[in-house]
């Protein structure tokens, strides 16, 4: 199995410019954000009734995959993707407090990050890593959270 860091260490490839760098501190969260809403307002299937509407939907179902997926690679980056996700899901709760639908919301905030993504990478030169391989929609958010790692001295 691919090493976490080797992950990490090409999706470093194409995020060298200061800018794009910047971009993605912002855009890769907010990203993540409105995929889990989106993922929360798709309707469910009758057999998620059996676990109550906070943890019977689609967002939380790719949250235990995902999670899932970095623990099998680090459990310090999964500990630490599941308190940044718990804190998205807390958000999300508070989303729901908007007027119109929050799916909406999730919508606008999709679409306007990935179009500052791809602002990113043509400041960057060099094409988003999901294009070689989609599973780097996975390593974005966990590289960011792994700079903070290295910065506050912890391991990966």
């Amino acid at each position: 199995m691919r090493s976490l860091q080797s992950w990490f260490d090409e999706y470093g490839e194409s995020h060298r410019h200061p800018v794009n760098s910047a971009i993605h501190w912002v855009c890769v969260p907010a990203i993540m954000f409105a995929v889990l809403g989106l993922l929360f307002a798709l309707p469910r299937p009758a057999a998620f009734a059996l676990l109550g509407p906070r943890l019977g939907n689609w967002a939380m179902v790719a949250i235990v995959l995902a999670l899932g997926w970095y623990a099998l690679r680090s459990w310090r980056i999964a500990l630490g993707m599941a308190a940044v996700t718990a804190a998205m899901v807390a958000g999300m709760h508070l989303l729901m407090l908007l007027p119109g639908r929050p799916w909406q919301w999730c919508m606008a905030v999709f679409v306007v990050a990935w179009v500052g993504q791809f602002v990113g990478h043509g400041i960057e030169g060099r094409k988003p890593s999901f294009l070689k391989d989609l599973a780097f929609l996975l390593i974005g958010p966990a590289w960011l959270l792994g700079k903070l790692y290295r910065r506050w001295g912890l391991a990966i």
